[in-house]
Order: structure tokens, then sequence, then C-alpha cells
């Protein structure tokens, strides 16, 4: 018998005939024999009218009454998939995050799973149930409910499926898997059978919205073999055979360890990111301490500064530096940049809030030469000029023009053979 943690998101527990289905694909699991835990969001839209009436009852609410409400919405699905699978048949009890419980960091509405206690949920498998989790919430040191941050429901997933030692976590959501690109922008574009860990944490965080970019890290870091598949499959199919790590008829996409695969593409996929914003100061003192004149204060206002590049005057005297931030902290991180101008002594900012950022995304990447190069070309065949330039191990990252997004990724899934038959 094999041990499973399945989590539904949002769209896949939209009201009461979505979470008829969502209790079809536990009983299969059930069914087969599996030890199932399953992790629920709350029903779409309900978190984002808890957070609005947390606004309008005050704009400077206390973090900790935050937590209080707006872990409600998952409260009150689990209690609902609970009833519905004791319904059909399925002994269910739900679980929140303070009951099991799940230990966090004491950081109300942003905080992080320490340490899950299983011994509660042991023993509801051990009695034959299955353990339905409110995600998103635990306790924090102060006795008080936490939530995790929005997405936070990946992250209760793959942590419990690490507590307990479960053979795979099944993310259920509203697409059928991982593609090489977004399939709405190039319908040319494949479902991949597997990733790894790595490409898939790339693809999170440069703009690839199927899986929450924590959850990936997490499960990267605990080896939590992860499976991305759609809610909207036939929950009445055979349940998939789950020991073998061999199996290559999965369902979905297997986010799992590069050994996993056996033959790996020099080039994955393709992501893109429309939340982007460039700032250019202009001619700039080259000398030490400049950077952190400039880079220290955005941190102390919590930006997050991504591309980075600098181009040094001929003469070695004065330096252009341009940075990128989040298109929505844009302005404040302007206006942090003016306050500091006397110490930083820059001639000219030039802010602009009309890029892109697509990144080529591969662990082939390691062992082949020539892929930048590939990606320049392309761009270049097409007219696209290239702004700043970011590379790592398996990435190469370009700002390029906003309106040029969709012909880049097209250009590029081309480029590197990833197209597939036409949608």
């Amino acid at each position: 018998m094999s041990r499973l943690v399945l989590k539904f998101g949002g769209t896949s527990v939209a009201d009461i005939e979505r979470i008829r289905v969502v209790a079809r694909h536990v009983k299969r699991e059930v069914d087969a024999g599996h030890e199932v835990a399953v992790v629920v969001s709350a029903m779409a839209g309900t978190t984002n009218q808890l957070v609005d009436w947390c606004k309008d009852a005050s704009a400077l609410h206390d973090a900790r009454e935050y937590d209080v409400v707006v872990s409600a919405g998952e409260q009150i699905t689990s209690g609902l998939l609970a009833i519905v699978l004791s319904e059909m048949g399925v002994p269910a009890r739900s679980w929140l995050g303070w009951q099991i419980p799940m230990h966090t960091s004491n950081v109300h509405g942003a905080a992080r799973i320490e340490d899950i206690d299983t011994a509660g949920l042991e023993a509801a498998f051990a009695e034959g149930r299955v353990a339905v989790v409110a995600g998103f919430q635990g306790i924090a040191p102060d006795n008080r409910i936490a939530t995790l941050g929005r997405g936070g429901s990946d992250t209760s997933a793959v942590a419990l499926a690490a507590a307990l030692n479960a053979e795979r976590c099944d993310i259920y959501t509203d697409v059928d898997g991982v593609y090489t690109t977004d399939p709405r922008m190039t319908p040319r574009a494949r479902k991949l059978d597997k990733i790894t860990y790595e490409e898939m944490l790339e693809m999170a965080s440069q703009g690839a919205k199927v899986l929450q970019t924590r959850s990936v890290g997490l499960a990267m870091a605990q080896q939590v073999r992860t499976l991305v598949r759609s809610s909207f499959d036939e929950p009445d199919a055979p349940a998939l055979i789950s020991a073998s790590r061999t199996n290559t008829g999965l369902p979905g996409t297997l986010v799992c360890d590069e050994e996993e695969i056996v033959e790996q593409e020099l080039v994955t996929g393709i992501a893109y990111s429309r939340d982007e914003a460039k700032i250019t100061l202009v001619d700039i003192a080259d000398k030490p301490g400049v950077a952190a004149a400039i880079f220290g204060p955005l941190a102390d206002a919590g930006l997050n500064v991504d591309m980075i590049v600098q181009n040094v005057s001929e003469d070695g005297s004065m330096t252009d530096l341009t940075f990128t931030v989040s298109h929505a902290e844009l302005d404040k991180a302007r206006a942090v940049i003016e306050k500091a101008s006397d110490e930083i002594g820059y001639q000219q900012l030039i802010a602009d809030g009309d890029v892109a950022k697509i990144s080529v995304i591969g662990v082939g990447m390691r062992s082949h030469t020539g892929v930048a190069q590939k990606m320049f070309r392309a761009l270049a065949d097409r007219g696209i000029n290239i702004h700043v330039i970011s590379t790592s191990e398996i990435k190469v990252s370009v700002l390029v023009d906003a309106e040029y997004t969709e012909l880049a990724v097209r250009a590029l899934h081309t480029a590197y053979g990833l197209d597939g038959e036409a949608a």
C-alpha cells in the first residue's frame, strides 16, 4: 500500500458539484488501496473576498486577525469535502492546520512551515480514514493561526507529503500538466511527461503559473515527486500504479529528480513574465560603495531586484546602471531611489514599465554550448532588441519591449525545436 497526498486548488473546489468530482478522484485512489491525505484550497474567489473585507474593515489591520479571517475559506472547503466523502461511503475527517498541528514561523500572513506532527494523521490512516487538510495555514509560536501567503496550499501539500513519506504529491489544477510554454500563446506548445525540479523551479520563478515557486523549492529540497494533473480528468478512470518510479504512463507532468529522466532535452521550456519594469540610472560616479547606495535602500524597502547590468564609460570614471523590479513596485522603487539621489549622485533616472522578460530553460545547457547564441540570433532575425541579459547554469533570460512578447516566445519555441502539433 502506498501513500498519496492529493491537492486541489480553488477552481477544482469552486462549488458543491466540483467538490463531488474531487471526492470521486479521492475515492478512486482509496478503492485502489492507497492511504490518502487531501489538501484543499478555498473555493475560487473566496480568499479574494476575505482579503477585501479585511482591507475594508481597516487599512492597518492586525496581521494575526487577518490570518483568522483569510484562513476560513480552506476551513469551509475541508469540511464540505469530508461531508461529501462520508456521504459516498469513504470514511473521512477534516483537519485544520492547528489541529494536526502544522507548526509555522511567527510571520503572520507569510509564515513558513517549520514542523508537522503527523501522529494524528497516522492514526487516521490506521483507522482507514481519509485526512482532508485545510491548506495555506498552520499554528504559529504565539498559538494563533498563521497563513503561508498566497499560493500556500501547494506548499502545505508538498510539506505534508514530505512529512508523511508519501510516494507522490499530486497537484490537481485546471490545466493538464506543464507545457513547453504557455499554450494560449503558442498553439504548438507540448505537454511534458517529466520535468526536473530545477527546471520547474526556474519555470515557476520566471513566470509560469502552474506551480507556486515556494512549493517547487520545497519539493526539490525534500525530494517529493510531484505530479501536476487536471482535476477535470475523468475521476472514474482506473487509479494509477504509484509504486514504480519507472512508470511512464502517468497523466499530467511529473516533477522529479534529474536521474528519473533518461534522455534530457537541451531546452525544456520557454517562460515569460510581463510583470517587469526597468530603471536606468545615468552617469553615476564609478567608485566603491555606489552599488550599496543604490541597492541597500531598495532592500530596506522590501523591494526585490532581479536583472542588473552596468555599463562603464570609456575612461572608467562614470557608469550607467540598469536593473529590474516587478511592475507593481516600479513607483515605489523610483521613490526610494529619488530619496537617496544625493548619496547615489546620478544625473538622470529613466523608468520603463513596458518591458517583458523571456527565459529559455533547460538542464541540458550544462553540457552544451551555443544556447545563448541561438536565442540572440532568433530574436535578432525578428528585429527584437534586447535591453538586459542575465544567465544561470540552466537559464538565459532577456528583457525586451513588451509588445514583442508573443513574437519572441513563438520564435524561441521554434528555434529550440519545441514545436509539436498545433492544438
